[in-house]
């Protein structure tokens, strides 16, 4: 297979949100094995060769351990004279946007400007459509809470809550609060959301201590009071969730508070 037609599946791949790497031989003792490139994806064959023989298997089976940790890496076998990038293009983080209102708009945008890709989901097609979301890999009108239920996220998925009603965050909360997902953050005040907190405690005897994985109120306190304010709080807690960074959560003072 060619590198033209290597680099159109990788195209293809990473436009389906998947996870790939391109293999090169960078250095080599035989001059026509130099740029030679194979392509690696999870639970797939390898794609291409690059021309090692025996020592192919070797080198693709450490490609595909670098792609199972998501970094590049330099493979180096200097007994072969050898040398192999791996160059890991990992499937970029997801972010649901569960409500088209005038929050959506702004964090759709910055979202999508962030590397994240961008679903946005209402029951509204006057909102839900891609001419609002230009920015949005997936715009969906349909029923919201069946829509939360059914489409696939996992640990690279980030969601955030902002329908038109509070009820109806809470009630696609509860579709998703057991899955396995990098972020949760549900907007609301700090009295509205500890209150909604204790009744599910009390009455559907969800624990505790799984309510608290959720970023509710959603954001940094950064003082937001505008859509495309309250946008850049959401999207900077979430960049400080996804990096480990240092910054304290609204969300955080609700926790401590409700505990004391």
């Amino acid at each position: 297979m060619s590198s033209l037609a290597l680099l159109r599946v990788l195209n293809e791949t990473l436009e389906q949100g998947e996870t790939a790497a391109l293999v090169t031989v960078i250095r080599s003792p035989a001059p026509e094995q130099v740029g030679a490139r194979a392509l690696v994806r999870p639970g797939q064959p390898p794609l291409g060769t690059l021309g090692l023989g025996e020592r192919e298997a070797e080198v693709l089976a450490a490609a595909e351990n670098a792609l199972a940790e998501g970094r590049p890496r330099l493979l180096r076998y200097p007994a072969w004279e050898l040398e192999v990038f791996v160059d890991v293009q990992a499937r970029p983080p997801e972010l649901i946007i569960v409500g088209a209102g005038h929050i959506a708009v702004p964090l759709c945008e910055i979202g999508a400007l962030c590397g994240f890709r961008v679903t946005v989901i209402d029951d509204r097609p006057q909102y839900a459509h891609p001419g609002r979301f230009p920015k949005a890999a997936r715009v969906i009108a349909a029923d919201i809470r069946r829509t939360v239920r059914e489409l696939p996220m996992d640990a690279n998925t980030f969601v955030v809550l902002v329908t038109r009603g509070h009820s109806l965050d809470v009630e696609c909360l509860l579709e998703i609060l057991d899955r396995p997902l990098a972020y949760i953050g549900m907007i609301g005040s700090r009295r509205r959301v500890s209150a909604v907190f204790t009744l599910l405690e009390r009455e559907q005897g969800i624990p505790r201590a799984k309510l608290e994985r959720v970023y509710a109120p959603i954001g940094l306190p950064i003082g937001a009071e505008t859509p495309a304010e309250i946008a850049v709080a959401i999207m900077a807690e979430i960049i400080n969730v996804r990096r480990g960074g240092q910054a304290v959560s609204l969300a955080a003072e609700r926790r401590r508070t409700s505990r004391t």
